[in-house]
Parts: C-alpha cells; structure tokens; sequence
C-alpha cells in the first residue's frame, strides 16, 4: 500500500485544523467581550434555566425538536439517492417516490395535528 496517497487527505486536514484555530483565536482576541446575564443565561432548554427543578414545563419545545430532527434525519436519505439515481434505476426511482409518499403523508398529519405551532 502506497502511504503517498493519502498525503493530500493529511495535508487538507492539517490546513483545516489551522485555520480553524487562526479563526476562532483572530474572534477570541478582536472579538468584544461584554457579558450580562441575559447573554450568559440557558436558552436552548425552552424555559428559565434559574427557578424552581420541580416546576413544569412546555413539552412542546421537545417535540418540535425531535420532530425536526427525525425530518432532516430522513431527509438525509435522500442523498445517496441523488449520488446513485442514474445506477439504480427505475427500481430505485419509484422506490424513492413512495418514500417521500410516506414522508409528505407524515409531514402533512403533523401539520394537521398543530405539532409546529408554536403558542
């Protein structure tokens, strides 16, 4: 096996790492740091971060999250698809369809059911 071959796979990688730390050092250092509270406080849990553990909270945060999750999830499928589509034939192609048949038929049940309003 020929180690040569992946020596531009190390290069992109080293590049990379480079400048991703030169990017967020050149933030770090020219970047304004004024913090207050607000700035500092949870906000990805959809509720006050600082009161009561025993309170109750909003469930729909969640499922919003997972629902969105679960449709990028199955979105992502369809790119192999896209890569192979002119390989797999029309096999491939009209089961491709009757997936997004079942993916539009369970986006469009939860629309009807008001799991993304958000109130």
């Amino acid at each position: 096996m020929n180690l040569q071959q992946y020596f531009p796979v190390l290069l992109f990688i080293v590049v990379a790492t480079v400048i991703g730390f030169a990017l967020l050092s050149a933030g770090r250092l020219l970047g304004p740091h004024r913090p207050y509270d607000e700035k500092l406080s949870q906000y990805e849990c959809g509720f006050e971060a600082f009161s009561d553990s025993r309170m109750k909270f909003d469930v729909r945060y969640y499922l919003v999250a997972i629902l969105f999750i679960m449709f990028d999830l199955e979105i992502a499928f369809l790119f192999p698809w896209a890569i192979a589509n002119g390989t797999i034939g029309m096999v491939g192609f009209w089961t491709v369809l009757v997936f997004l048949a079942i993916l539009t038929v369970g986006f469009i049940y939860e629309w009807k059911k008001g799991a993304l309003d958000w109130e």
